[in-house]
C-alpha cells in the first residue's frame, strides 16, 4: 500500500505520528493513558490547565489538525462578546479568575479607588459573567440608589439632596462626608460655624429652608445678653454688624458708620457710659447733642459758672472730644473779635463776676477807670496827660487808641495840622505844650510855648492891619498853621 492510500485511510487526516503512539495492540480503544506525543511540539502547546484535560475535550473531531488554537474555538463566550473574542486580555490558562494587572486595576473610563478597588466584579456587574460590562453607567446613583433612598441622618431624599454622591462622599468610605455649603447652600461656614455639627443648625432634620440670619439660630443668645441687654436696647438682629462668626466677644461696633462717630475721650469709653438714660439702657433714639450726656458737667461748672453765664449747651463751640480742659473759646465768631492785647487776657478780665452773656463790647465799658477814674478793670488809673474828662474827650477810646496798647494814641487833629510844615518838625512833644490848661482842651496857646518872641513877631508882622500878638489872633489869621494862611 502506498503512503497516499495510507494518508486517505487515516481517520486523523495527515498526521505522521505512529499509531501506536497513542493506541494499543489490543484495541483501537480506549488509547493509551499516557499518550506517547509531545504537545509541546505542535502549534499549541499545552500550558497551565489545559494540560490536565482529555484530548478528546478539545479534539471533538477525529481530524487532530482541524482543531482550533483560538480560546473562543472551545469556550463559550459568556460576556457575550462585549469584549470581543480576545479571553487572554483577561484571562490565563491557569484559569479563569482575573490576573491580567490592568484588568485588576480597571483601566478604562472608571478607574477603581478606595474602596472600589477592593469590592469584587460581581458587585457592580452582577449576573456573574453573563453581567453587563460595557455601557455601564459611572454616576453613583447607579450602583448606589439603595444608600441614597436609605439614608435618614440626614434624609437625603425627603432633604431633596443631589444624587451626585461624590459632592459630599469620597471614594475611601460612606462616613466623614463634607458638603459644600457655600455651593449648595450659598451660606459659607466659617469660624466657629466649621466646627459644628449639621444638627446644630439644621435641628430636627430640618435641612430644606433653613434660614440664613444670625437670629434665626441665635435667638436665645440676642434675648438673654445682658450687658447690654439687647432687646430692651432695641438692637438690631443683625448680630453680624457687630459679632464675627470666630465667637460672640470680642464684639465691635463701628460708631463711624451711626451719626455719631467716637473721637478722643470717648473712644475709650463702655457703652453703658453714655447709653444709658435715668438707670434704663437706650441705645436707639439717643440724643447726639453733648449736653445729653454732659449736662451735670455744665451745670456743675464753677470756673466760670455756665448756667449764670448764660453759656451756651453746645459744649462743641469751647471743648473737644480729647478733654475738657483746656477749652478755647473763638471770640472771633463773636460780636466781638479778641484783637492786640485782648488775646492774652484771661476771660475773668473782661467778664466781671462771672457775667457773659450781654457784656458790652464798647471799650469805655471796660476801661472807663482810666478815662475818669470811676469803677471799672483801670480804677484809679485815670489818664490826667491830658485829662480826658475835662478836655472833653470823646469815650470812643478807639478813635486815638488801639488794642496792641494804650500808649502811642494817635489824635485826628483836624482843626489846626500839628502834622505839617514847621509844626511837624518836634516843635512840641506833648499836648500840653500847647493846651495849657490842662482841664480844658478847647483852650490852646500859641505864644506860650512856641512864638515866645513877641518882638520877632511884631517886626514879621510889620505893616499887618489889626495885628494883635495873642492866641486867637494868631489861629485867626493861620488856621492852616502856615504863613499866609
Amino acid at each position: 500500500m502506498d503512503a497516499a492510500q495510507a494518508a486517505s485511510r487515516n481517520p486523523h487526516g495527515a498526521i505522521t505520528i505512529p499509531c501506536e503512539s497513542c493506541h494499543t495492540f489490543t484495541s483501537w480503544k480506549p488509547i493509551r493513558s499516557l499518550p506517547d506525543f509531545d504537545h509541546n511540539k505542535s502549534r499549541f502547546p499545552l500550558r497551565g490547565m489545559h494540560q490536565g484535560v482529555r484530548c478528546t475535550q478539545c479534539h471533538v473531531m477525529m481530524q487532530f489538525q482541524n482543531a482550533g488554537t483560538r480560546c473562543a474555538d472551545c469556550h463559550a463566550d459568556l460576556h457575550r462578546g462585549q469584549f470581543g473574542g480576545r479571553c487572554e486580555q483577561c484571562h490565563t490558562v491557569k484559569g479563569w479568575a482575573l490576573a491580567v494587572k490592568s484588568i485588576q486595576q480597571h483601566q478604562n473610563r472608571f478607574p477603581l479607588a478606595g474602596a472600589h478597588a477592593t469590592v469584587d466584579c460581581e458587585t457592580c456587574h452582577k449576573n456573574g459573567a453573563a453581567g453587563q460590562y460595557t455601557g455601564l453607567p459611572t454616576d453613583c446613583l447607579a450602583c448606589h440608589t439603595k444608600e441614597f433612598q436609605g439614608v435618614q441622618d440626614p434624609n437625603h431624599q425627603a432633604l431633596r439632596f443631589p444624587s451626585r454622591c461624590q459632592d459630599c462622599h469620597t471614594v475611601n468610605s460612606w462616613f466623614g462626608a463634607k458638603f459644600d455649603h457655600l455651593r449648595f447652600a450659598h451660606y459659607a461656614l466659617t469660624g466657629a460655624h466649621a466646627t459644628l455639627a449639621c444638627s446644630a443648625c439644621h435641628t430636627n432634620g430640618q435641612y430644606q429652608g433653613t434660614q440664613a440670619n444670625c437670629y434665626a439660630c441665635h435667638a436665645t443668645d440676642y434675648n438673654a445678653t445682658s450687658s447690654p441687654n439687647h432687646g430692651v436696647a432695641a438692637f438690631p438682629t443683625d448680630c453680624s454688624i457687630c459679632h464675627s462668626t470666630s465667637a460672640w466677644k470680642p464684639a465691635v461696633f463701628d460708631h463711624n458708620q451711626t451719626a455719631f462717630p467716637l473721637t478722643g475721650a470717648h473712644l475709650g469709653k463702655a457703652c453703658e457710659a453714655c447709653h444709658v438714660q435715668n438707670g434704663v439702657p437706650i441705645y436707639k433714639g439717643l440724643g447726639t447733642a453733648c449736653v445729653t450726656c454732659h449736662l451735670s458737667n455744665y451745670n456743675g461748672t464753677t470756673n466760670p459758672n455756665h448756667v449764670q453765664a448764660g453759656f451756651p449747651q453746645t459744649c462743641e463751640v469751647c471743648h473737644s472730644t480729647s478733654a475738657w480742659t483746656p477749652a478755647s473759646f473763638d471770640h472771633s465768631k463773636t460780636a466781638f473779635p479778641l484783637t492786640g492785647a485782648h488775646t492774652s487776657v484771661t476771660c475773668t478780665n473782661c467778664h466781671i463776676g462771672g457775667v457773659y452773656a450781654g457784656t458790652p463790647t464798647d471799650c469805655y465799658s471796660c476801661h472807663r477807670g482810666y478815662y475818669d477814674g470811676s469803677n471799672g478793670i483801670a480804677k484809679d488809673l485815670k489818664i490826667t496827660d491830658p485829662d480826658h474828662v475835662a478836655a472833653g474827650f470823646s469815650t470812643a477810646c478807639q478813635t486815638c487808641h488801639t488794642t496792641s496798647t494804650w500808649s502811642g494814641a494817635t489824635f485826628n487833629h483836624t482843626w489846626f495840622p500839628i502834622y505839617s510844615g514847621k509844626h511837624s518838625q518836634t516843635v512840641w512833644t506833648n499836648c500840653s505844650t500847647c493846651h495849657t490848661t490842662p482841664s480844658n482842651y478847647v483852650k490852646f496857646s500859641c505864644i506860650t510855648a512856641c512864638h515866645t518872641n513877641k518882638t520877632d513877631l511884631a517886626g514879621k508882622h510889620s505893616g499887618v492891619s489889626g495885628y494883635s500878638y495873642t492866641d486867637t489872633s494868631c489861629y485867626g489869621c493861620h488856621p492852616a498853621g502856615v504863613v499866609g494862611n
